[in-house]
């Protein structure tokens, strides 16, 4: 990495402002301490159902949308909370309905696995593996369809890159060079995988190879380095060729319900060096982009925005029971 005091840094052939560099950082703690604030309620039972969290994969998700125009599409496993913040949802909504409040997202009806705001561009939020995968190629497709020049961001873990459902929409979008980028997850808190720092042997960024679908691992810490994956995989399906597989190499530090994802593997794995927060914050320190007291004025206008969004989601009414059948089809 290249780059001076106050002036742009450079990696893989793609320079941050200062600007971007703080914004990353901004966008990736509020992720963080949201997460955290939400395993908490979890933990207090505000919160009903499935909780997972994406700590420790913020920079795979900050990187991508950084790079993504606010129209193209995204659709999510069900670690959705992290992607709805990139894209700019108000963390009360989201807050409100993790806790089953009529002031959320989806009037509480929704619950974390399963939000949507077409309003952002963002649609879901799927509980079942792999299933937003084959619903972003039909994103893509009508895209395609309309001639809109959107690209679909499809992220989803490495524990659904197996699935029949996502090797037949690999087919397909390759058939169809289809407008989208498939993100995949590859937490290293999974059995049988190593620490990100170094050589990940995996298959996952190849499996699309059968089907003429490029792949690439990624260094999933480093917002640069994903931005700059992301811009390449973008750029080439706007131009018509179509999908392309990004395997971000990660680390899941939590399990669903904000509880160590395995317990003791943080002091084996030095998991603090794989930590895309802490390793955006040295950048900025490192570079003098703002200094250790600038730093914790923002730090700590993110913390007020989150502890407002738990308070919000814990004083917000109930929905009425005359309204959980609205907007039901029969």
């Amino acid at each position: 990495m290249t780059g001076s005091a106050h002036g742009p840094t450079d990696v893989d052939g793609l320079a941050f402002s200062p600007a971007e560099d703080i914004a990353a950082y901004r966008s990736m703690l509020l992720i963080r301490r949201f997460e955290e604030k939400a395993g908490q309620l979890y933990a207090l039972q505000a919160v009903h159902g499935v909780c997972p969290l994406c700590i420790g994969q913020e920079a795979s998700i900050v990187g991508m949308v950084m790079e993504a125009r606010e129209t193209d599409p995204v659709v999510t496993g069900y670690r959705t909370h992290g992607a709805l913040l990139a894209r700019g949802v108000d963390p009360k909504l989201i807050m409100s309905e993790l806790t089953g409040r009529a002031t959320g997202l989806a009037q509480g009806k929704g619950g974390t696995v399963r939000m949507f705001a077409p309003e952002h561009g963002f649609y879901g939020g799927h509980g079942n593996a792999g299933l937003g995968v084959p619903l972003g190629a039909g994103l893509a497709f009508a895209s395609r369809y309309r001639q809109d020049g959107a690209v679909t961001l499809c992220f989803f873990g490495d524990g659904a890159a197996a699935r029949g459902r996502v090797l037949e929409t690999y087919k397909l979008a390759a058939r169809w060079a289809l407008p989208i980028v498939f993100i995949v997850d590859n937490n290293t808190a999974a059995p049988g995988a190593s620490i990100v720092l170094g050589s990940l042997p995996s298959a996952i960024s190849e499996v699309g190879t059968p089907f003429a679908v490029p792949g690439e691992q990624v260094d999933g810490i480093d917002v640069h380095r994903v931005r700059a994956a992301g811009r390449r995989a973008i750029e080439r399906a706007r131009r018509g060729k179509g999908p392309t597989v990004l395997e971000m190499l990660t680390y899941r530090y939590r399990g669903h319900g904000g509880m160590p994802a395995r317990p003791g593997g943080g002091a084996e794995r030095r998991i603090e060096d794989a930590d895309p927060v802490t390793k955006a914050r040295a950048r900025l320190l490192a570079l003098s982009i703002l200094s250790e007291r600038e730093l914790k004025a923002l730090e700590r206008s993110v913390k007020d925005t989150v502890v407002a969004a738990a308070a919000a989601a814990r004083s917000g009414p109930a929905p009425e029971s005359r309204d959980l059948l609205a907007q039901i089809e029969a």
